[in-house]
């Protein structure tokens, strides 16, 4: 036993050391490769010519004319609203992050509370380098033939190409495309939109939005599987899991891959499932490989026997309240413009979170009689996540029945459904980001017909049965890739460096073990 821990402790060494040479030689590869700035006539444009290259921020450039007297209209300007917003949604994102760790710092017990952070936190590192190194690419990057349906091709590989003056897109005719019905802003005249996501904030700004939604989703993952996983097998596991899962379902769902374009019926052209915040993306992909996680970890030395709770509830309070606030940049900042679905989605954050942290304490004072502090921001959260892809879609009564529906199945889900197949998911990262995600996206379905409020179907969608077959088919999709594909990596690096540390080093705790550290000194 013996021989073979130490086999594998040197593996993991090697393992690290591999990754750090690959990825400076990559580095510098990509730095000589696209050692370019996005100047004016590089990419092709001509003046007067729709479409022809880029908007540079020449302030001779546009995407078209419309003037006979030879004056370029401005209809490719970059909407300084527009871009204020999206540049306070990225920082509200992007600080969900440390609220993240905070929550599980919160949740862990004590002795493995710095280790904790450390993992969430460490993840905004790693997935940062990763999204501009070749993740944007893989999940933005142009569709050029059938197989970048399922990943993007490699043209934003190191951010080339990725302007901080040029909007995304290109200009064309609103009707009957999918611009006409999701998340993609009309340009500033009648019946022109943005062929692209953006057409008013810089192409760069939208890929660091997107960046933070990279971040959070494996940060997420961490709470499956506290006190017992190595430092260094995280490390690896995240960057390989940001690549093979999330850059191509983030594809799927929002760069023009399979699920945005599930079309069942011709005659319903374009017909898409609805995600409008990540509820697939982020919530269902994290819970799921969280789960995975945890099953192929093992549970917890003593589980079920020792008490495993949570040793800082304040924290863990403050956690949930910086995801509550945070959250209004990832539900509102995913309409990409300051205007009235924004503040629809602002509005229907709020509603289904309290919603959802009402049901949660509800429950769980009839059940235990007393309400629970704890219960009240596991609500809060369950609703936050529940809400995630109905944010853009449904109506205030709508989001109402989402957050309670929500509350009450993620504390089923945490509780008898985790105690009935035994599993150790540290944190009930699958309980309520998964469960909660599969609520909010079937309901989405459901609530986002006009007739109950809604903002109506994905495309030419019909009915509320025809929406649901389509948010099922992406529910199923994204539950059995992600499962499967988090399984063979997670099991792969356990064959490779081993995933779990040392029955020692567990019951010492993870801080003083791998990081020589403590959170508290008394």
């Amino acid at each position: 036993m013996n021989s073979i821990m130490q086999i594998n402790s040197a593996n993991h060494k090697y393992a690290l050391l591999l990754m750090v040479a690959v990825a400076l030689t990559a580095t510098g590869a990509m730095a000589q490769a696209y050692a370019q700035s996005i100047v004016d006539g590089m990419d092709g444009y001509q003046v007067g010519v729709p479409g022809a290259g880029i908007y540079t921020g020449n302030p001779n450039e546009c995407w078209y004319d419309t003037d006979d007297d030879g004056t370029p209209d401005m209809y490719c300007f970059i909407d300084t609203g527009d871009t204020a917003w999206m540049l306070t949604a990225s920082s509200l994102v992007l600080f969900m992050t440390p609220g993240v760790a905070f929550l599980y710092g919160g949740l862990a017990r004590s002795k493995n509370a710095v280790n904790t952070i450390g993992m969430t936190f460490i993840v905004m590192g790693l997935m940062s380098v990763q999204w501009v190194l070749w993740g944007y690419s893989l999940a933005f990057g142009p569709v050029d033939n059938e197989a970048n349906m399922f990943m993007g091709n490699l043209d934003y590989v190191g951010f080339n190409q990725v302007s901080h003056w040029a909007p995304l897109g290109e200009p064309g005719s609103c009707e009957g495309t999918w611009s006409d019905y999701y998340q993609m802003q009309q340009m500033k005249t009648t019946g022109y939109c943005s062929q692209g996501w953006p057409g008013t904030v810089p192409h760069q700004l939208f890929a660091m939005f997107q960046a933070t939604f990279a971040i959070i989703t494996p940060a997420l993952i961490v709470g499956g599987l506290v006190d017992r996983m190595k430092f260094s097998a995280l490390v690896i596991f995240i960057l390989l899991w940001g690549t093979f899962v999330y850059d191509p379902i983030a594809h799927w769902v929002w760069g023009g891959g399979y699920i945005g374009n599930l079309d069942f019926d011709p005659d319903l052209s374009p017909s898409y499932g609805l995600d409008f915040a990540g509820g697939t993306v982020v919530h269902i992909t994290s819970g799921f490989a969280a789960l995975a996680a945890a099953l192929v970890l093992g549970r917890r030395l003593g589980y079920g026997k020792v008490p495993m709770e949570p040793h800082n509830i304040p924290m863990v309070v403050l956690g949930a309240s910086i995801l509550w606030f945070g959250w209004f940049g990832f539900n509102a900042g995913s309409e990409l413009a300051a205007d009235g679905v924004a503040g629809m989605a602002m509005a229907v954050t709020q509603i289904a979170t309290a919603a959802a942290a009402l049901s949660w304490m509800f429950i769980e004072w009839v059940k235990h009689g007393k309400p629970s502090v704890l219960g009240i921001a596991s609500g809060a959260v369950a609703g936050l996540v529940a809400i995630t892809p109905a944010s853009g879609a449904v109506g205030p009564m709508g989001a109402m029945a989402i957050g309670f529906a929500s509350g009450f199945g993620c504390f089923l889900a945490s509780t008898i459904l985790k105690r009935a197949l035994g599993y150790d998911d540290s944190l009930d990262v699958f309980g309520i980001h998964a469960v909660g995600g599969i609520i909010g996206a079937m309901l989405t379905g459901v609530f986002c017909a006009k007739s109950l409020g809604g903002a109506g179907f994905g495309g030419d969608i019909t009915s509320i049965g025809g929406q649901l077959m389509v948010q099922f088919t992406g529910v199923g999709a994204t539950v059995i890739y992600t499962g499967v594909v988090s399984f063979i990596i997670l099991k792969v690096l356990d064959g490779i460096m081993g995933l779990r540390v040392t029955d020692e080093e567990e019951a010492e705790g993870l801080d003083l073990a791998l990081h020589d550290e403590r959170g508290y000194i008394i």
